[in-house]
């Protein structure tokens, strides 16, 4: 059986497929950005003292509770060693609390 003879190769045509690909792949990007950032409606500001320790962290979310339930577990991370610390550091009332919505 003879081989098939290959077509040349259009280079045209791949340069087209590549910047229909990227321009895809950016829109696509963008939108992806655009709708987690346009959910995000209040920001918090939360540093936690615990055992001695400080430590501050922000966090956005949907409402004022998530964000700051999100910001206190993130200040409390690295002050807090093992789950039972971790457990009374989010237990702990915030040493300063930040919040805004927009």
């Amino acid at each position: 059986m003879p081989a098939t003879p290959r077509k040349p190769h259009d280079p045209r045509i791949t340069a087209r497929n590549r910047n229909i690909t990227i321009g895809l792949v950016v829109a696509f990007t963008g939108f992806l950005a655009w709708t987690m950032l346009s959910a995000q409606k209040a920001t918090c500001d939360v540093c936690m003292d615990y055992q001695g320790r400080r430590n501050c962290a922000s966090a956005s979310a949907v409402n004022e509770e998530e964000a700051f339930t999100s910001a206190r577990n993130t200040a409390c991370g690295p002050i807090s060693f093992g789950m039972n610390e971790s457990i009374e550091c989010g237990n702990t009332p915030p040493a300063t609390r930040v919040c805004r919505t927009r």
